[in-house]
Formats: C-alpha cells, sequence, structure tokens
C-alpha cells in the first residue's frame, strides 16, 4: 500500500512546489507596483513624415494592454496610476535583397521611438527607453526607398508594425526585460 502513495505524494509535493513558486504563463506577467490599476497611453508624438502613425501605434499599446487583461485603460494622461507617453522618432526603410536585374525585392522597416512609463502617483519614471526600435522584414515588388511610398502600396504594413510595435513594447513594460 506504501509504494501506491508514494508516487501519488511525489505528484502533491510538485503540484504544491510550482504552484508556491509563482510560476506564470510566459507575456503574463507583471512587475509592476500594486497600486497601478489604471494606465493612461495619450496619443503618441510623431516626429515622422508617414501620416497617422501616432493613432495607431497608440491604439495598438492600448489594445495590447487591455489584452492583458489586469488594467484599465485610458486615453488620458491625468486621473491614472501609471502613463506611457511615446514619441515616435523615425521610420525608415531599407532594402536588403535583391533580384538578378538588381532591384530591391526585401525591406526593412526600422521604427524608433522614445518611450517613457511613469507612476504618476509618485511621479517616478519605471521604465524608459530613449531609442526604442522596431524591425520587420517585408517583400515587395516594386522598389521603393520612401517610407511614405512604401506605406502607401502596402497599407496593411503599417497595421503590422503599429501591432508588433505594441507588443515588444508592453511586454518590455509590464515584463521588465
Amino acid at each position: 500500500m506504501r509504494r501506491q502513495l508514494l508516487p501519488q505524494a511525489l505528484v502533491v509535493m510538485a503540484l504544491a512546489v510550482s504552484v508556491a513558486c509563482g510560476y506564470s504563463l510566459a507575456g503574463r506577467g507583471s512587475f509592476l507596483p500594486p497600486h497601478i490599476k489604471t494606465i493612461g497611453v495619450p496619443t503618441f508624438t510623431n516626429l515622422t513624415s508617414i501620416p497617422d502613425i501616432e493613432r495607431r501605434v497608440s491604439d495598438r499599446v492600448r489594445s495590447e494592454l487591455i489584452g492583458r487583461g489586469k488594467y484599465k485603460v485610458e486615453t488620458a494622461a491625468t486621473g491614472v496610476d501609471a502613463v506611457i507617453a511615446g514619441e515616435i522618432t523615425s521610420i525608415g526603410i531599407v532594402p536588403t535583397a535583391w533580384n538578378s536585374q538588381g532591384l530591391a525585392t526585401r525591406y526593412q522597416l526600422l521604427l524608433t521611438a522614445k518611450i517613457e512609463f511613469r507612476d504618476t502617483t509618485d511621479n517616478r519614471i519605471i521604465w524608459s527607453n530613449p531609442s526604442m526600435q522596431f524591425r520587420e522584414d517585408y517583400e515587395t515588388s516594386a522598389t521603393i526607398a520612401d517610407p511614405n511610398a512604401f506605406f502607401g502600396q502596402d497599407v496593411n504594413a503599417l497595421e503590422r508594425v503599429a501591432t508588433e510595435f505594441a507588443r515588444s513594447l508592453v511586454s518590455a513594460i509590464l515584463e521588465a526585460f
């Protein structure tokens, strides 16, 4: 009888230890102070020539925070426990692959932003990055050197960049990477 209980006891102990160690799913943890319940994400500032990128990125950051399910998210910087403020400082497009005729077929988009996450209760910066960069590769059939032309040709590229940048930003803030 004792030999049959030993494996069951080990399983119960293993479960108890894994629950006690604070295990959580990747991408769902948070190292923020417990008093932060409401986060303000005002529309970022756009210092680039790409129209509407600031609204798209700000909207995606809000959506990503809401998707985490732990925080109330506002569009204002006042009346909240913390604020994410950002400036999109540049967007560049660089060819990375060429066809046999020497025409670019693949581009790398580089979005750079200045981000600050501030606890408004004690006016303390929790996380900041003065030059957060996001890179994404895109295939295209046209030669494009200007970011405005690139986004004019591939409207979905702007959405993909905003979504992936927001995901990276929120993960960096909430998971303290």
